[in-house]
């Protein structure tokens, strides 16, 4: 009887109950009998303990054993197993202040939106105009701050909400606004000396205002809009005429704002996150919703196509306004493959995904940090790797495309960061840290080319296809602009061997020997250019014509295209020497063989 009692009681005995230490520093203000009764207790459970050791020894280390192994695999539960990956010590570095751009007027518009674009010539960021809205425009090189009386892009009557640079044209740009008009503008490849208030092209059929747009991923001339309106319009823009009014085609399957466009690789799929909480996969070409899902516990935001992995990303918030992430297989949205909860703050976060290395970035708004993950197509799906931490908020971020990345450092993404508390836009360079100077081909695979892969009448037409793809190899086929031809002169009789050394060589020498001939054809190109074109700025002014500075300001840009025509020489000069080493060697290795 007496026994049963005690192990009744034992368990409300258990020193896990008494958390707290019986002290009198812990006991302060507590009579002192109950501090002698609470040590008298712990004692006799401890004895109790004791004796049941020595009379059970074998039930005493099963029950050891027991409880280190649920310890153990409740503490593995909340850590994912370790798993390798090159991109683990990938690291973000801030630009010196002098490689930021500074006294920039940055837009105080709280619309969700980057409000920054950026392509290897330019960056374009959202400013305050009086009485509409307005965009600078500034080369990529000219760092340092910014002269208060620079031009302006301000042909829109409302607030701009969204700018987005063309992919396949460094030198056109589209923004949208709040006066319920798109515009698209030619930006000249100098510096702007006067605004610029008349587009190319202007798209008006929305009846509110346009709070996105999306340019498609692999055909050219092809441009998505959102309004306030709840339609999604398509345009293309290879049409002649300068206003246009109405899309090829018009999607309305929502009904509430939408807050997210983003397309699958080849651009055949459109995924949209709309304000009624709920995630679309639409075939826009069709106008049909192909999946549609909202789940209970995530209110998405913002969603991301995953590449070809047929996977989405979504941001949002919880039941609970936590800031959450989520996976989702785009074939079935009724339940996410994962979700995840990051913290309480209100700012909303920006995904962005990089389908070379597979890695995916989060950016919160009014945070200073920015979160980056690897992204597997199998369990566990998403593998956290570091965190970017800075004490400086954000507003927005732009990103740079792959083909204007720093490969020597090997810098794998770049930031802009958008810092309207101090004017300022700081590039943030996410870098791999490599001992090896040279190439590395691992952690740059090819990338998406500056070339369109089909025409606009192509994709309306029905055809699906991948961006074409190159490589950031130094030396490779530019990635700025498509191959220009020129017609070659016929080569003098010195430059070939005659027919009979010809045929006594073997295949390999031949073929050496014909780089050899046309790597000398491209130096004689190259020489018989016309000098107004070799003499010409790579910013479009000549030299003898560009007349001495009269302001400061002047003199500020004739700086800026100076410092660009020696950064331009300088490379001019390693090509030259470059080809003058390849043809050394050929030469030598010819001359080898013939002597054999």
């Amino acid at each position: 009887m007496l026994d049963a009692i005690w192990h009744c009681c034992l368990p409300c005995l258990s020193p896990l109950w008494f958390k707290h230490k019986c002290s009198w520093k812990t006991h302060q203000g507590r009579p002192r009998d109950f501090c002698y009764f609470n040590l008298v207790l712990r004692r006799v459970v401890l004895f109790h303990s004791l004796l049941t050791a020595l009379a059970c020894p074998w039930i005493y280390v099963l029950k050891i054993i027991l409880r280190f192994t649920v310890h153990v695999s409740s503490k593995m539960s909340w850590h994912p197993r370790y798993r390798s990956s090159k991109f683990r010590h990938v690291y973000g570095k801030a630009a010196s202040k002098d490689k930021c751009y500074d006294c920039m007027p940055i837009t105080l518009n709280v619309h969700d939106n980057n409000f920054c674009a950026v392509n290897p010539n330019f960056i374009a960021v959202v400013t305050e105009c009086a009485g509409g809205g307005a965009f600078l425009v500034i080369p990529i090189k000219q760092t340092g701050k910014l002269d208060p009386h620079y031009p302006k892009v301000c042909g829109h009557k409302g607030y701009v909400l969204d700018i987005k640079w063309n992919p396949f044209n460094d030198f056109v740009i589209a923004s949208c606004s709040e006066d319920t008009t798109v515009k698209i503008w030619d930006i000249p490849n100098q510096l702007l000396k006067r605004n610029i208030t008349t587009p190319k092209k202007e798209l008006l059929a929305h009846t509110r205002r346009v709070g996105l747009i999306e340019w498609h991923p692999t055909a050219d001339n092809i441009l998505f809009s959102s309004g306030y309106d709840y339609k999604i319009m398509i345009w293309n823009l290879e049409v002649k005429d300068a206003i246009l009014r109405k899309p090829v085609k018009i999607l309305d399957a929502h009904r509430d704002v939408v807050l997210s466009m983003s397309f699958n690789r080849d651009g055949s799929l459109l995924a949209t996150a709309c304000r009624d909480k709920k995630i679309r996969v639409i075939d826009p070409r069709a106008g049909t919703v192909l999946q549609e899902g909202s789940y209970k516990s995530h209110r998405a935001n913002k969603v991301l196509f995953l590449g070809n992995m047929k996977k989405l990303f979504s941001t949002g918030t919880s039941w609970w306004n936590n800031r959450q992430i989520a996976l989702w297989n785009q074939d079935d949205l009724s339940v996410p493959l994962l979700e995840e909860d990051l913290d309480g703050s209100s700012g909303l976060l920006f995904p962005i995904y990089d389908p070379d290395t597979h890695m995916l970035y989060v950016v919160g708004k009014g945070d200073g940090n920015i979160r980056y993950y690897e992204i597997s197509p199998e369990k566990p799906y998403l593998t956290y790797l570091m965190e970017y931490r800075s004490h400086v908020p954000q507003k927005g971020i732009g990103v740079m495309p792959k083909r204007g990345l720093d490969v020597a450092a090997c810098e794998i993404f770049r930031f802009y960061k958008l810092i309207p508390t101090k004017n300022l836009i700081e590039p943030i360079s996410m870098i791999v840290p490599r001992r090896s100077e040279s190439y590395q081909a691992d952690i740059y695979p090819l990338t998406a080319a500056a070339q369109p892969a089909l025409t606009a009448q192509e994709w309306l037409n029905g055809i699906n296809k991948g961006p074409l793809l190159v490589s950031l190899r130094p030396g490779s086929k530019a990635v700025n602009s498509p191959p220009q031809f020129l017609e070659l002169e016929p080569p003098t009789k010195a430059t070939y061997m005659n027919q009979e050394e010809e045929e006594s060589m073997s295949v390999e020498d031949q073929q050496n020997r014909r780089e050899a001939q046309d790597d000398i054809s491209q130096m004689d190109v190259e020489e018989k250019l016309p000098k107004n074109e070799q003499m010409c700025l790579s910013n479009g002014f000549d030299i003898f014509e560009c007349p001495p500075p009269k302001t400061e300001n002047e003199l500020l840009q004739m700086y800026y295209r100076q410092q660009e025509e020696i950064r331009r020489l300088r490379e001019l000069l390693i090509q030259k020497d470059v080809q003058m080493k390849q043809m050394e060697l050929e030469l030598r290795n010819v001359l080898m063989n013939t002597d054999n």
